[in-house]
């Protein structure tokens, strides 16, 4: 039990009881069938929305262009299956490949130049962005085949979404990857300090350059999932994600230098801020106030990460 306490899931975990608790007592209809399948969607999409943030957390960086990448990547795939006809897994191959080119070209600037990452990706979110709106004028592409549509809307198993699988695939392969994995290792060396983990033979630039391919992959994997949940090609997919995309990491106990993340409190990260949303809906609560409620979770967050450095700081000093 003690070392269950000291992991970084252990408090999420508590937090996400505590809250579906709660809100359950004041509200019994947050447990029904309906909304237990509006939650786990949230949670489908925001899931890899946080994945794709959280690898470019974990080698000490930030990608600000998650929901430009994201939001390409939608259209993107939209587009390839209204205007191209081509079929939807040969879209969605697609949308992923513009995910990866635009992740990789952060890395390369990145990595080449020696500039700051949020320098890069907030120069990159401006032009992804504008390559979004040059190739949509604004406007949205409906035709969303059916079967993409039947896909993000509905389930399996009594409320559990399709979409649900995917986000799981990936959880698995992020968890397996950055503890089992070589370049998962090298990410967290290179985030946790770059020059150590150069002397120790890590290639910092490549591992910056695949850390930014995945993260690209990711966020176009979550605007995929979107457009399948919207039923539409919106060109607004994504605007809305870089706090969510921060919020979930940093709730999972994820250092902010790099070093040290947790997939499975990410994870839980992400279902603390969609049962939050979720109950500001049931409480018919402003939900302009979501926003409100993330900045302040961001703040929680970060100030326990701080209180807990503090505390190893000295009992560190104290040996």
């Amino acid at each position: 039990m003690p070392s269950m306490l000291r992991t970084d899931w252990f408090g999420p975990l508590a937090v996400t009881v505590l809250a579906v608790l709660v809100i359950t007592a004041f509200s019994p209809s947050f447990l029904s069938p309906l909304n237990i399948q509006v939650l786990l969607l949230a949670i489908a999409v925001n899931g890899l929305i946080a994945f794709s943030q959280m690898i470019i957390i974990a080698v000490g960086q930030m990608n600000l262009s998650v929901g430009a990448i994201g939001g390409l990547a939608a259209i993107a795939f939209a587009g390839m299956m209204e205007v191209w006809g081509l079929p939807a897994p040969l879209a969605a191959v697609g949308a992923l490949g513009v995910g990866l080119a635009a992740g990789l070209l952060n890395g390369c600037f990145i990595a080449w130049t020696g500039i700051s990452a949020f320098v890069i990706t907030l120069a990159s979110l401006s032009i992804f962005k504008g390559l979004n709106l040059a190739i949509t004028r604004a406007q949205p592409f409906y035709g969303v085949p059916d079967a993409v549509k039947a896909f993000g809307n509905t389930t399996f198993l009594g409320p559990l979404p399709w979409l649900l699988i995917p986000s799981a695939i990936v959880f698995g392969l992020t968890w397996y990857l950055l503890n089992r994995l070589p370049l998962g290792r090298h990410i967290l060396a290179v985030g946790g300090n770059a020059h150590a983990a150069e002397l120790s033979g890590i290639s910092v630039s490549r591992t910056v350059i695949a850390a930014h391919a995945l993260s690209g992959a990711l966020a176009a994997l979550a605007g995929v999932a979107l457009v399948a949940r919207l039923q539409i090609g919106q060109p607004t997919i994504g605007d809305d994600w870089l706090i969510l995309s921060f919020a979930a990491p940093v709730i999972g106990g994820a250092v902010l230098a790099g070093g040290h993340v947790s997939a499975t409190a990410t994870v839980l990260g992400v279902a603390i801020v969609a049962i939050m949303t979720q109950a500001l809906v049931l409480f018919h609560i402003d939900p302009f106030l979501v926003q409100v409620v993330l900045g302040a979770l961001i703040l929680w967050a970060v100030g326990i990460n701080r209180w807990r450095e503090v505390r190893v700081a000295g009992a560190l000093r104290r040996i």
